[in-house]
């Protein structure tokens, strides 16, 4: 697949990438270069959305000047990841659409590979898997792995999905999957992956692994063992009452 910043012949379209944001002043401007001269598929134009989470450590004022080139969406007060998501979803206008965190633990130089199922008409979500492949993942936390394995299996035995990583950043979706599930959203923090996960249970999911380059908590990490606990409820509650 070629690939290629401007516009081409082979696709078509545009990709919305949404970037949910709380308090990330030391990658932020990082993360937006990346996402910036990412590659994509000949064809494929950008919008980028950010959605500052109700940032108090100076975050806002570093996005004030990028306010001329990308949609940006500053909540009024601290919601969560999963009100961030499900915002940039209402307002994304992409063809196609993908979630990217502003902390440097996923790299955008991988969206063509992530993307490639959807362009060629096999699916309609990829996961991007952290567990799949060869590709190179930062080795940090034990205990967070087998939170992380815990709630992907818990996940797959309720939705008969056979997923290695449920709780990815990295998800992928159609215009059509997009439609259907971002006025029933109802997580506000990290619920939201597997709740995600049980509304696009009936599309045709596709993984793709991907390297993972993860940050300790005193590296600014931000999801602790109460949203695993969140998780376990949310598992539940979206798959069998809602």
């Amino acid at each position: 697949m070629n690939m290629s910043r401007g516009a081409g012949s082979a696709f078509g379209g545009k990709l919305s990438i949404i970037i949910p944001v709380y308090n990330e002043q030391k990658t932020i401007k990082e993360i937006l270069s990346r996402v910036e001269t990412a590659l994509l598929p000949d064809g494929l134009e950008k919008e980028i959305l950010i959605v500052d989470d109700g940032s108090i450590d100076g975050t806002r004022e570093i996005l004030r000047p990028y306010e001329s080139r990308h949609k940006i969406i500053y909540q009024p007060q601290n919601r969560g990841k999963g009100a961030a998501v499900t915002r940039g979803l209402k307002e994304a206008s992409g063809n196609f659409c993908i979630i990217q965190d502003a902390d440097l633990e996923y790299d955008p130089g991988e969206y063509g590979k992530i993307l490639k199922p959807l362009l060629d008409g096999v699916a309609d979500v990829v996961y991007g898997s952290r567990f799949l492949g060869g590709e190179s993942h930062r080795v940090l936390y034990y205990w967070h792995s087998v939170g992380n394995n815990l709630l992907t299996w818990l996940s797959n035995m309720f939705t008969n999905l056979n997923l290695s990583d449920m709780e990815t950043c990295y998800k992928a979706f159609n215009k059509k999957v997009v439609d259907d599930i971002k006025n029933r959203l109802e997580s506000k923090r990290f619920g939201i992956e597997p709740e995600i996960t049980a509304r696009v249970k009936r599309y045709r999911i596709y993984e793709v692994g991907i390297s993972y380059y993860g940050r300790t908590y005193k590296e600014g990490k931000h999801i602790g063992w109460k949203d695993g606990f969140s998780a376990l409820w949310c598992i539940v509650k979206y798959n069998l009452f809602s």
